[in-house]
């Protein structure tokens, strides 16, 4: 099936007999295979009698190879990327339940549970968007994963602004705006004894070139909208590790507070009048930044209070 894509991608029309002679299979067969990409991969495949078939947009696929002639930091990972999968934060952990040396890079066209915090779907179109998940071996114990989704957020956000969104910001504690719209969040996950050695998964869901997405349940944008151009994804994606590395360098030699003002600096809602949810319970407050593990520092009936916790949300307050 791989393959069949690599011939249709270029967007143009190909006769069923080329496509047949090319991978050494009959019509009939390609045209099964082609049923299976729009039943599999929700792809839109135009038929039309003497033409051919023709994808309804050309589409650029996820290569190592190319990933690796822009980054130098992913040419010495195993990197693994997936037509489809279930996501690529549940590939990431089996991989270390399975022994595999990291780091490791899972990438993927497409997911079909991608999940964000609190369990939320993370809706993921073939080969329009990035889905990356980065195991790493953490041997400092507790003082290497202070922050660390800030920090992941942080390099995420400086990619974006580097691909034409200068106004894409930080929201506490995962996600990456432009204006009230996400474009990008990071789920971590955390396996093995935080106090010792153990692996984390730095997951980072980024909205490239999809331009429509029915399914989604908030307000959200991506690179394409913003900047108005197709991104390379390959290339996108070897920006964001390189960048990833220089973050995850810095907070290794000097910790999260010698990051803590950047973090600041990019944050959209500071100062802002918003609520806090953990449940059913809500706190009302002003956010006056963060402290130097990485929480959420709030003004609260003039008493500052501090938040930290995965299953925390944050919501502006209206008027706000």
């Amino acid at each position: 099936m791989s393959t069949l894509l690599e011939l249709l991608k270029d967007g143009r029309f190909h006769s069923g007999q080329a496509l047949g002679e090319s991978l050494g299979v009959s019509r009939s067969a390609i045209w099964k295979q082609l049923q299976l990409l729009e039943a599999e991969l929700g792809l839109v495949i135009h038929k039309v009698r003497g033409r051919g078939y023709q994808l309804a947009s050309p589409i650029t696929l996820l290569s190592e190879a190319e990933i690796g002639q822009h980054s130098s930091s992913v040419k010495a990972w195993d990197v693994r990327i997936f037509d489809s999968i279930d996501s690529t934060n549940a590939e990431a952990l089996r991989s270390i339940e399975q022994g595999g040396g990291s780091p490791i890079l899972v990438l993927a066209e497409r997911q079909t549970a991608g999940r964000g915090r609190r369990g939320r779907k993370w809706v993921s179109p073939f080969a329009e968007n990035i889905y990356y998940s980065l195991v790493l071996r953490i041997d400092g114990g507790m003082r290497q994963l202070e922050g660390l989704s800030l920090v992941v957020g942080l390099a995420v956000m400086h990619t974006l602004r580097e691909h034409g969104i200068p106004g894409a910001g930080l929201k506490w504690p995962n996600d990456v705006l432009v204006g009230r719209k996400k474009v990008a969040g990071i789920l971590l996950e955390l396996v093995g004894d935080p106090a010792d050695v153990c692996h984390v998964v730095l997951g980072v869901g980024i909205n490239v070139n999809m331009q429509s997405a029915e399914e989604v349940d908030q307000e959200w944008t991506s690179v394409r909208l913003e900047s108005g151009k197709t991104v390379d994804r390959n290339q996108l994606v070897a920006r964001l590790s390189e960048v990833l590395v220089s973050y995850l360098e810095r907070h290794k030699r000097n910790g999260f507070s010698a990051i803590q003002e950047e973090w600041e600096q990019g944050h959209l809602w500071q100062g802002r009048a918003v609520s806090l949810i953990a449940g059913v319970n809500k706190v009302d407050g002003v956010v006056l930044g963060i402290d130097r593990q990485g929480a959420l520092r709030l003004s609260v009936e003039g008493e500052e209070r501090v938040y930290s916790g995965g299953e925390l949300s944050l919501r502006l307050r209206d008027g706000s």
